[in-house]
């Protein structure tokens, strides 16, 4: 037999109290004189070893009472077979899960102020002695430290509902960073257990801590959330009408019906609607408006959907340029197309570089780079014009027939893109067109039966080898290409068959050449996230910024400041905000004070769906002898320190015999049989 706290047997010294009172306890006894004592003196001497025998039962008592009263107090046990027999201190980590689902209620209030109450229940279980780690979904630096009782409680009460969300495995990795040492190791997690916690088939546990599982239970609530939401134009001009997808989801079980959705933009309203929603389906809803003037757009689109709140709402941010920057990099013999076509719209602005004079370090501010008839494409251009397509550039190659086909390869192979096989002089004429495709899609309102397409004079064959990241616009007959899409790093490279010269076909004077352009350019660009979900998103992606050797970035809001750590990489500047952003809503990047972007930050949405994992789903994830589930609305959760690790506890025996012992003492004073003394 062990004691989990052994330091109270130093109490058993009590037991000398009643030893000394009993010993000292002398009474005086006056003499009265009669004449015949004979018998007197038999009844006396009856009585006195009645009173001795009683007096050392109590004496007994007293001393049992207090031994047990110790005992149950040092709390002793019997070791299970399989575990040391060393008393050892206790520590325990509790995680409380402080996500947007315990924010619903049940019987007994807010799930999150439940889960609070569970955890200073199981703390007052533990000893003076002990040492608790308070872990949340945060996962600060400053939950990885150890605390007192009146430290952890104290930590306890400023827990708050945060837009962070972790699964159950790593929680369970962050409590065993803890949990080392020799000490009996405990680890409790108290949370509703939604479904989306669990993302793995079976945990991984540690065979040295003792894991419980306390499922908090939440009324069922109907829920509709706002998913997400795209624009279908990744460039947006002044002026130009626009159109939003919103996407919304019922995770109810019932049909959600005219849920009410509005647009604002920059506080202003631009769009309302109404939107049914079947059980458990998710809907798409297209949403136009205009009138916007350049610069940084914050949009919102809300609905009303009660009692789950925190999902009703999602903005986003975007910039509408003033203009779009293209560059044409021309050959000698390229023509003036290309200037033509852009001249005719304000929007575009058009810089033109000759082939023998090109400058590289502008390539990221460019929306689309054409290149127009180039007679020596070099290797160096194409490493250039690879780190531009994996910032996600757009980039359109109109060939030069008359140039070395093995330059052009070397070009070409530099870039991920099929060489040339050969140069075909039979004319010929497109016979295909992919009208679905996002560049015709909205081009035509009605197609025509006999379509006029262009005709071709010489192009290039090329020896296809990998076609998963090509998609055909325009093909030749014998499904040859003659205008093909390839996706290269996150950009694209729009590759055609012939020039632009009139010696190799008339594209360039065809009425498709315009749309075609056009469209590819509006269809590029570097497009950023509309929005960021917090908790998830650390790293912000945005156009290559250029900054002084003493000069930092900033991100600001409204009472909130913070020096993001910056690095450049693939003609992008990726900017990193670990967790410094906790609150959903719009936030400045800032160069000096010059507003370089503005970034909408969301909370997650895998808190929408509330639907949890039930007892049994919860025990298949642990199917372990160490770990034990409780369904706090239907088991007694009898967690006090060691119940569940050490062995067989006697604490409540050791209580029950000391009360029983004190019993017997009332009783021996009060019914032990004691003569009457008669003359």
């Amino acid at each position: 037999m062990n004691f989990l706290y052994p330091g109270f047997l130093f109490a058993l010294i009590s037991v000398a109290i009643p030893v000394i009172i009993h010993l000292f306890n002398f009474r005086k006894f006056k003499k009265v004189y009669f004449s015949n004592v004979q018998l007197l003196k038999e009844v006396e001497q009856q009585n006195s070893s009645k009173e001795k025998l009683k007096n050392l039962l109590i004496l007994l008592s007293r001393i049992l009472a207090i031994i047990f009263l110790v005992l149950a107090f040092a709390q002793p046990y019997i070791p299970a077979h399989n575990q040391k027999t060393t008393a050892l201190n206790n520590v325990v980590s509790i995680y409380i899960d402080n996500s947007y689902s315990m924010e619903a209620i049940n019987k007994d209030g807010n799930l999150l102020d439940e889960a609070k109450r569970r955890a200073k229940e199981l703390v007052k279980g533990f000893g003076i002695n002990d040492r608790f780690q308070l872990l949340t979904n945060n996962f600060e630096g400053k939950h990885q430290r150890l605390l007192n009782e009146e430290a952890f409680l104290k930590a306890l009460d400023d827990v708050k509902i945060s837009a962070a969300n972790r699964n159950l495995q790593q929680i369970l990795n962050r409590q065993g960073n803890v949990l080392t040492g020799s000490a009996n190791k405990y680890s409790f997690l108290i949370s509703d257990f939604q479904k989306n916690i669990s993302t793995t088939n079976k945990l991984d546990t540690k065979a040295d801590i003792q894991y419980s599982f306390l499922k908090l239970n939440a009324n069922t609530l109907p829920n509709v959330a706002i998913d997400s939401v795209w624009a279908l134009s990744p460039n947006h001009q002044p002026g130009v009408n626009e159109r939003l997808v919103v996407q919304l989801k019922n995770y109810s079980e019932e049909e959600a019906k005219n849920i009410p959705l509005k647009l604002s933009i920059n506080n202003q309203q631009k769009g309302l609607g109404a939107v049914s929603i079947p059980a458990g389906k998710t809907v798409k809803d297209t949403l136009n408006f205009s009138g916007l003037n350049a610069g940084w757009q914050k949009g919102l689109i809300s609905i009303k959907d009660f009692p789950v709140t925190f999902d009703d709402t999602l903005s986003f941010s975007f910039k509408v340029d003033e203009s779009f920057p293209v560059l044409s990099i021309n050959g000698a013999n390229a023509g003036n197309y290309i200037k033509a076509l852009f001249a005719a719209d304000r929007y575009y602005k058009l810089t033109e570089n000759a082939e023998s004079n090109v400058n590289y370090s502008n390539f990221a501010s460019y929306g689309l780079i054409v290149l127009n008839g180039l007679k020596n494409p070099s290797t160096g251009l194409a490493q250039q014009l690879k780190t531009y397509l994996n910032a996600g550039g757009t980039v359109v190659l109109f060939p030069d027939l008359d140039a070395n086909i093995q330059t052009y390869n070397s070009f070409l192979s530099g870039l991920s893109l099929p060489n040339i096989q050969t140069l075909n002089t039979t004319a010929t004429k497109v016979d295909q067109i992919d009208l679905q495709n996002p560049i015709f899609k909205t081009v035509f309102e009605e197609i025509p039966k006999n379509l006029d397409l262009p005709t071709v004079s010489r192009y290039y064959s090329f020896a296809e080898k990998n076609t998963s990241n090509k998609e055909d616009i325009m093909l030749l007959p014998g499904r040859k290409p003659f205008f093909s899409k390839y996706g290269i790093g996150n950009g694209q490279v729009y590759l055609s068959a012939s020039g632009l010269n009139t010696s190799d076909g008339n594209l360039a004077r065809h009425p498709v050449f315009v749309p075609l352009i056009y469209r590819l350019a509006l269809s590029g660009g570097n497009e950023m996230h509309l929005y960021y979900n917090l908790g998830n998103d650390n790293t912000l992606a945005g156009k290559k910024i250029t900054m002084g050797k003493n000069q930092s970035l900033k991100i600001t809001a409204d009472g909130f400041e913070a020096i993001p750590e910056i690095r450049q990489a693939d003609g992008k500047t990726l900017i990193y905000i670990a967790d410094q952003i906790k609150n959903a809503g719009f936030y400045n990047l800032k160069l000096a004070d010059s507003l370089l972007a503005v970034y909408s930050f969301n909370n997650g949405r895998t808190e929408s769906d509330m639907h949890y994992l039930d007892k049994a789903e919860l025990n298949q994830l642990a199917d372990k002898g160490n770990l034990k589930i409780f369904d706090t609305d239907k088991d007694a959760v009898k967690l006090i320190a060691g119940a569940n690790k050490i062995g067989q506890t006697l604490w409540k025996l050791c209580l029950i015999l000391s009360l029983i012992f004190i019993a017997a003492e009332i009783l021996l004073i009060r019914f032990f049989n004691n003569t009457k003394k008669t003359i």
